[in-house]
């Protein structure tokens, strides 16, 4: 009995000291985009007529353990017995070598993108004109485009060529041999910035001549930036909401602003949580995590999940007990779902599948 119990303890303090190479994946919060947070609303609309809301919209979120830490084989095994967390490899989390600051970094630029692309989809599906454009969202350190080019400029034209949508600059830009010329028309960003404060098109376009340079272990002529897109508004949406990253609140985010703009309530006054990245053309795209993500949803109080098309399968596999999967592939599709949520008409739901 000594011996075994020796043994016992010895196998125990090996298990605590022993790190492994996992991580760790739980529930996290979840937060009602039609509420308040710390006494503030998640969503504040100014210059346009606002709605009352009633019942939840809920996004969210998984729990991960830091990039720093590193998991004991007690605690690994401890997380692979439980129902409510998923023990994965460490690097699936935080891949080539990604730091906690670098992932914090990513996960916030993602979180900031999926609120503009959410404000864009709510407001095309209601009919509200968004004005764009292309400008540089990046200059790589050390480019050739260092100096010259600065985050926030418009790009209108390169080599004389109009741009339209952000794949339009590398497409044009690769035209050349690396060590070419390229031309870009731009309009600075301090004078597009004045210009949208005063509610005028920015004027004031310039020319500037850049030398491209060969890709790493590509062939093809780059400059060292990254274009993106950048959303004028008709009247000022804030998304007021801290410690939260990555962009698959987006799908909520744009259906809480539905709400907040349109008379009447999209819930019913039900509870309602979901998830879901969002594009500007209001197309819903899949998200990791879901597994968590319905657990929480469903502590939480929810009964109906709006769940990506392309995660229903996973979602479908385990799904607790009380909660409704509803498929989502656009955010029409999960305006009609609200409909018949509130209406009663869950019959008529579109549902998920594990098959």
């Amino acid at each position: 009995m000594l011996a075994s119990t020796l043994i016992l303890i010895a196998l125990l303090c090996a298990g605590v000291l022993i790190k492994v190479p996992y991580s760790e994946m739980s529930p996290g919060p979840t937060v009602n985009t039609l509420g308040k947070v710390d006494g503030a609303p998640v969503l504040q609309i100014t210059g346009h007529k606002t709605y009352e809301t009633s019942g939840n919209l809920n996004m969210t979120t998984v729990r991960v353990t830091g990039a720093d830490y590193h998991m004991n084989l007690v605690e690994a095994v401890y997380g692979w017995l439980g129902h409510d967390s998923v023990v994965v490899p460490h690097d699936t989390l935080y891949p080539d070598g990604k730091t906690e600051e670098q992932s914090t970094q990513e996960n916030a630029e993602e979180f900031s993108q999926s609120q503009e692309s959410a404000k864009v989809a709510a407001l095309t599906e209601l009919g509200i004109p968004v004005s764009s454009r292309v400008v540089v969202s990046t200059v790589l350190k050390d480019s050739p485009s260092q100096g010259k080019l600065h985050a926030g400029d418009v790009i209108k034209a390169v080599d004389g060529t109009a741009v339209k949508q952000p794949e339009d600059v590398a497409k044009l830009v690769t035209r050349h041999k690396p060590g070419q010329d390229v031309t870009f028309t731009i309009i600075p960003a301090k004078t597009a910035a004045a210009a949208e404060k005063a509610g005028k098109e920015p004027e004031g376009a310039e020319k500037i001549t850049i030398a491209t340079e060969k890709a790493p272990k590509e062939n093809r002529a780059i400059v060292g930036i990254q274009a993106g897109t950048d959303h004028t508004f008709p009247f000022e949406i804030d998304i007021k909401l801290a410690d939260v990253g990555g962009p698959s609140a987006g799908l909520m985010f744009s259906l809480g602003i539905v709400d907040k703009l349109t008379p009447g309530q999209l819930t019913g006054g039900k509870f309602i949580a979901g998830t879901g990245t969002i594009d500007d053309k209001g197309k819903v795209g899949p998200i990791g995590g879901i597994n968590m993500k319905l657990v929480g949803a469903r502590n939480a109080g929810a009964r109906y999940f709006l769940t990506p098309d392309e995660n229903c399968k996973a979602a479908a596999s385990d799904t607790p007990d009380g909660l409704t999967l509803v498929r989502v592939k656009t955010i029409d599709d999960a305006k009609k779902s609200l409909d018949r949520i509130r209406t009663g008409d869950a019959a008529a739901l579109p549902s998920c599948s594990a098959g």
